[in-house]
């Protein structure tokens, strides 16, 4: 895998001016990726700052060792879900962190890898798995799952509207062949939806099945609470997601942390006992500029959140 497939790190200006507060910091890269936005930490830091950096993904950390390189033992890399941030930092030896990133989703690197299976746009096994050591792919669950349980994955995780009619077609399709491939999914889907549409209509099939396979929603709730818990007082802590089931669970886990008692109003003092652990320093969501949409196109629908642990 070349660089250049990871070269264009989503929101990387925006990312540094809020994270980086501490240039002799520890710093916790949850989504290694090709390394873009680890190198411009590493670049922020003095001598003594540190990294430890996080992916699952074998040939993103081939491609970030060798960028990394450079920084020497100035940066650790671990293979591992950042849902095990906490095991991932006590090995590293580290009980206290300046700034964490989570750059959630999957990577251009990923999608530029025709072989991965998670683009609807090539005709290829059928996986999607971030981590190849993951027992469980793509094919299994379109083979395997009952018609409601595709169902519910594809409207939760997929927000589509059509998910009853597709599992039905999915379901029926498999008897008559097993589904391998990602054009084996692509022509049951258009039997299911006909007709034109503004945008490909296997769109939101394959990432309700990317979610699934790699329990996305599931681990970056863990991941969040965790790596609040680990922050320094003023350590921040800084989401970049790419879609609304991503960023509404940022929002309302940042919302949680930035907020004291929850007492009914009626009570004249307050028994719960509970205090904000943090601050959200962006009200809004930061978007990329308009300059940026126009070098890269996979930033459009990027949205960075920020907080501070107080």
């Amino acid at each position: 895998m070349e660089q250049k497939a990871y070269h264009i790190p989503v929101l990387y200006k925006e990312v540094l001016d809020y994270l980086v507060t501490n240039r002799s910091g520890t710093y916790l890269d949850c989504t290694l990726g090709g390394g873009g936005h680890a190198e411009g930490i590493l670049r922020r830091l003095s001598s003594d700052g540190r990294l430890i950096a996080i992916d699952q993904d074998d040939r993103a950390l081939a491609v970030a060792r060798e960028r990394l390189s450079p920084f020497g033992e100035r940066v650790t890399i671990f293979k591992n879900n950042f849902e095990n941030l906490d095991v991932v930092l006590y090995g590293a030896g580290c009980d206290a962190l300046d700034g964490i990133l989570l750059d959630i989703g999957v990577s251009s690197g990923q999608l530029d890898e025709g072989d991965r299976g998670f683009s609807y746009k090539e005709d290829v096994p059928l996986d999607m798995r971030m981590d190849m050591e993951n027992p469980q792919t793509a094919a299994d669950i379109v083979n395997h799952y009952k018609e409601e349980d595709l169902t519910r994955i594809l409207f939760d995780y997929g927000e589509e509207a059509h998910a009853r009619k597709i599992a039905r077609y999915i379901v029926s399709g498999r008897q008559e062949k097993k589904i391998e491939t990602t054009t084996d999914l692509v022509t049951l889907i258009k039997k299911a939806c006909p007709g034109k549409t503004r945008k490909h209509p296997a769109r939101k099939t394959f990432q309700a099945l990317r979610i699934e396979v790699n329990r996305e929603l599931e681990v970056l709730e863990k991941a969040l609470r965790k790596g609040l818990a680990f922050l320094k007082p003023g350590g921040r802590l800084a989401v970049i997601s790419f879609h609304s089931l991503e960023d509404r669970i940022v929002k309302n886990c940042f919302k949680e942390f930035a907020t004291g008692c929850t007492c009914p109003p009626e009570l004249p003092v307050c028994v719960c006992g509970k205090k904000p652990t943090a601050r959200i320093l962006t009200k809004k969501p930061l978007l990329p500029s308009e300059e940026e949409l126009s070098e890269n196109y996979r930033a459009h629908s990027a949205k960075l959140r920020v907080v501070e642990k107080l």
